[in-house]
């Protein structure tokens, strides 16, 4: 049964890719805030249909933390999901995304009309530069910059490895770092196409300060993230 569901609802996230991408198409010469609209429309119809076809909820906590004026987000990242979800909750989302994605329909029309942070991850140094100068341009129109350290989503109980790209972001746009748990590959995995039935949980913690120095940060980031993305798992794990 749990097959069967799974299949359903991925047709049904690709469906509405189309239907959002096509049918609403005329936002993408609109103001911006009419795009974002139509994503944050679509990350809940997606929501929607993830809870009645495939059976996994997805609650948010933590939202007495949750950034509403311009911070950089470092969140856990083991699904598609955590792509998705944050732009239900926050006000205007804008996530670092490989550059290779901005071709993609839907994805890739939006992403470019709402200013998403393309990275070329094998430009080197010059990929670095260029993210921080895009980050900064958004955190200056009030954005929520979200990013995930580790770069690409990770299988549970994969080793962390956190990339530099975060520490550069923390550094040089001096503002607030808002870890964001998650156990979302419990049941939408970081591959494959089951979603196993259950409760995903989106937690932000406490800001962490600016001004650390970059070992201090990466270690309190690294050490905050991973203790509560791990909690959020069952106690076998």
């Amino acid at each position: 049964m749990t097959t069967v569901r799974s299949l359903l609802f991925v047709a049904w996230l690709y469906l509405s890719m189309a239907i959002f991408a096509v049918g609403l198409s005329p936002a993408l010469i609109l103001p911006h805030r009419a795009a974002m609209g139509v994503i944050k429309g679509w990350a809940r119809f997606v929501l929607f249909g993830l809870r009645w076809i495939a059976g996994v909820r997805v609650e948010f906590r933590g939202l007495e933390h949750r950034p509403t004026g311009p911070a950089l987000v470092a969140g856990k990242h083991q699904s598609m999901l955590d792509v998705i979800a944050p732009f239900a909750v926050l006000p205007d989302n804008c996530f670092v995304m490989k550059k290779e994605l901005m071709p993609l329909p839907f994805f890739g029309w939006f992403a470019w009309k709402t200013r998403m942070i393309p990275v070329d991850r094998s430009a080197g140094a010059k990929a670095l530069k260029d993210m921080v100068r895009h980050a900064r341009a958004r955190l200056a129109q009030g954005r929520q910059i979200l990013i995930f350290p580790e770069g690409t989503r990770q299988e549970i109980g994969a080793a962390p490895d956190y990339k530099p790209g975060i520490a550069a972001l923390y550094r040089d746009l001096d503002v607030p770092c808002v870890p964001m748990a998650t156990n979302s590959g419990e049941h939408w995995p970081a591959h494959g196409f089951r979603r196993t039935p259950g409760l995903v949980v989106f937690e932000f913690l406490p800001a962490i300060p600016p001004g650390l120095k970059r070992a201090e940060f990466m270690e309190r980031l690294e050490t905050e993230l991973e203790a509560a993305s791990r909690a959020l798992l069952p106690e076998v794990r």
